[in-house]
């Protein structure tokens, strides 16, 4: 038995040593705290001016000269948590969403306040947990939901009217979308008003017939209770959706007709500038896509029509850009294999290609009627360059001059936009430009932060290609120790997601939990591989109907790739990756075959058969049709082939994860345990798949440790 000294010392060392650990991603943490952004930013309708939100202030700023702004919050400001706001039509009110209770990763209730005539008041108070509120058109109105039934609220009268009265929880929604459209279609609010405010479609979802999901919660309590939402996972039956609208005048309300099936999605809903209701039309195979217009005497056409032997790949906002009231732009893959512009009428049906070539149109800024704005990956796939061209694909400009990846906040009317530029060894710069990419001003360029890296020379990405045995050839990036020495061996770490049309390897400054591992003398490497994004049609869509087949091999081989460089010790590669990224580090460390010493899932899919329709048939089909693509890469089947003796897996997962379901983890688990095999797990009660906010930090710095002992 160890003396009392001796265990005060002993005692007193792990401390020191848990407190120099916890530090680690402490630090990643506090660079990149200073890695500056602007956030918030809302044009103005003169485009002369901008909103930004400011801790709980709301500060209105010129484009064009530099100044210290104008709050647009009575002084003294309220006790205001500002989660969102809005302007009315004519911007003399701003409705404030305050305060935030998350449902799943995009919705949340929340308290609403208006300010108007100097004053913020609550509005909405009648509501029991209100969201997804906006102003009408005219703003007159205020429309909102309130538990699964929409209501409209008449700022002058004070009244609400209720507008549907079916909505009920796990049964049927009005007006906001149910957990699978939020999550891949990445909206809440399902209406949308017509352009002069009298009418009001919406969605309405009957989600009766989708299997229930327990999510199990424990929250500290004596007993633990069951969180029960409706999650249709592949294969198994959708809700119904509908498309209403109702006159907001009188509350009347009449169906569209969509067509006589069913199982199909509805994507998004809207109104042309001259107010004619169209929607997005899907099918379930998700590979036929319509826009389909609805003309006032009740007659409705098709106006775009996309087809794909495997899939239309996912629909957005920003796939139909509605110019005039008779002109489109349309973004889209299937023409020429990349994805590009093209410009329809609805009257003449196609009018011109606007942009081409072999490269990807990665995001629509804007169109002023005559031009387009946009990013694209012209330069390299690597990078984002914002463009501009005419509607009929001449006089094409660039108008970003850096080398690295932008994103852009525009003006009303394109005549300013916001850019925030980096690159891998450049963190944010915040620049306005004029709308022909001419820098008008710098918001803020993260000076003390590029200081810093500087006197420290902190490494930074280093990016290459190497070719597969297969003759692939992938892009990659790798970031070595700032003291490497090419004579000596160093552990290596594969950081990859996978996922179909994802990228990790681009020229954009960043840092994560790995680069931790980058300052004890390990060395990072990720390259995407076949499936990832940005490359082409050709080379996204080879994986369509065997998740995890070819992106496995591709990973095996970037590991055999770094074992056979003579400063990487073959012996210590390990692999990390989180969500499709988990299922990956899973299937890599159990068909390695001993290749990996180590291996890092969280929160993984480890089998298809438990994700949601939405995502995984658009990739794999159904599994009715393709049982084969759901099972024979699934790593609950092939469990055995673990050398547990060489790699030590880690399973991590929060219990509370309503997206990839804790469930999966617990059957890799089973599995691993009927097969015999030694693994580790790290379980996070009641955190969600992010495991924000609160296990942020612990997470990571949990596969620091891990690392550091046994890579």
């Amino acid at each position: 038995m160890m003396n009392i000294q001796a265990t005060l010392l002993a005692a007193a060392l792990f401390c020191a040593a848990g407190v120099q650990a916890q530090n680690e991603y402490a630090e990643i943490a506090r660079l990149n705290s200073l890695n500056e952004r602007v956030y918030g930013i809302r044009s103005m309708a003169d485009g002369e001016h901008y909103t930004v939100r400011e801790g709980n202030d709301i500060r209105r700023y010129a484009y064009a000269t530099a100044g210290e702004g104008v709050s647009l919050l009575p002084t003294p400001a309220p006790n205001l948590v500002i989660t969102d706001y809005g302007f009315s039509p004519d911007e003399r009110m701003i409705l404030i969403a305050s305060g935030r209770h998350p449902i799943y990763r995009h919705s949340y209730t929340t308290q609403y306040q208006l300010v108007a005539d100097g004053r913020v008041q609550p509005v909405l108070t009648e509501a029991e947990a209100p969201r997804d509120a906006s102003f009408s058109p005219d703003g007159s109105r205020i429309v909102y939901s309130d538990r699964n039934d929409l209501y409209v609220y008449d700022i002058q009268s004070r009244k609400t009217r209720r507008l549907t009265d079916d909505g009920a929880w796990n049964s049927v929604i009005n007006g906001t979308t149910d957990w699978v459209y939020e999550e891949e279609f990445g909206t809440t609010r399902a209406y949308a008003f017509s352009p002069d405010g009298t009418q009001l479609a919406f969605l309405r979802f009957d989600e009766s017939e989708v299997p229930l999901m327990e999510m199990m919660r424990f929250d500290g309590k004596l007993y633990n209770t069951a969180y029960s939402f409706k999650y249709p996972k592949a294969g198994e039956k959708n809700s119904v959706v509908e498309l209403w609208v109702a006159d907001l005048a009188s509350g009347a309300k009449r169906r569209i007709d969509t067509g006589g099936e069913t199982d199909q999605y509805i994507p998004r809903i809207g109104y042309t500038p001259d107010g004619r209701l169209w929607y997005y039309r899907l099918n379930r195979r998700q590979n036929t896509f319509e826009v389909v217009l609805c003309e006032p005497h009740g007659a409705q056409r098709v106006i775009y029509e996309e087809r794909s032997q495997q899939y239309v790949e996912r629909v957005d906002d920003a796939t139909i850009t509605f110019v005039d009231k008779d002109r489109f732009l349309v973004r889209q893959e299937s023409h020429t294999g990349y994805m590009h512009l093209y410009l329809y009428s609805i009257r003449r049906g196609f009018l011109a290609q606007v942009t081409k070539g072999p490269w990807e149109v990665t995001a629509v800024v804007g169109t002023d009627g005559k031009r387009v704005w946009y990013l694209s990956t012209e330069t390299s796939p690597l990078r984002r360059n914002l463009y501009s061209v005419r509607l009929d694909g001449k006089e094409k400009r660039r108008l970003t001059t850096g080398e690295g990846y932008y994103t852009v906040a525009p003006s009303r009317g394109m005549k300013y936009c916001i850019t925030t530029f980096s690159n891998a060894t450049t963190p944010n710069r915040v620049e306005i430009c004029d709308g022909e990419g001419t820098p008008v001003r710098t918001l803020a360029d993260s000076r003390a932060l590029r200081e810093e890296l500087a006197a420290t020379r902190r490494p930074v990405k280093e990016f290459f290609t190497f070719t597969t045995e297969r003759g692939d050839t992938l892009n990659a990036y790798i970031v070595k120790p700032r003291d490497f020495d090419p004579s000596k061996r160093y552990p290596v770490l594969l950081t990859q997601y996978s996922g179909p049309g994802s990228q990790q390897v681009a020229d954009r400054w960043s840092l994560d939990w790995e680069d931790a591992l980058v300052d004890k003398g390990y060395i990072v490497v990720s390259a995407d591989g076949r499936g990832t994004g940005f490359r082409g049609e050709r080379f996204k869509k080879q994986t369509y109907g065997r998740l995890g087949a070819l992106e496995v091999e591709d990973q095996l081989s970037l590991a055999r790739h770094m074992a056979a460089q003579p400063w990487i010790d073959p012996a210590r590669i390990g692999i990390y990756g989180w969500s499709y990224g988990g299922f990956m580090a899973t299937s890599c460390a159990l068909k390695g075959l001993g290749l990996f010493r180590m291996a890092i899932a969280v929160a993984p899919v480890t089998s298809w058969r438990y994700y949601d329709t939405i995502y995984t048939e658009i990739y794999n089909n159904l599994p009715q049709y393709n049982a084969a693509g759901y099972d024979e890469n699934s790593p609950i089947h092939f469990a055995r082939m673990l050398d547990d003796g060489k790699t030590r897996l880690l399973l991590i997962h929060g219990t509370a994860d309503d997206n990839v379901h804790f469930q999966n983890t617990i059957e890799m688990a089973r599995a691993l345990n009927r097969a015999g095999k030694q693994y580790d797990m790290m379980i996070y009660p009641d955190q969600n798949h992010s495991m924000m906010p609160d296990d942020t930090h612990n997470v990571r710095q949990k596969m620091i440790d891990y690392t550091l002992e046994h890579l």
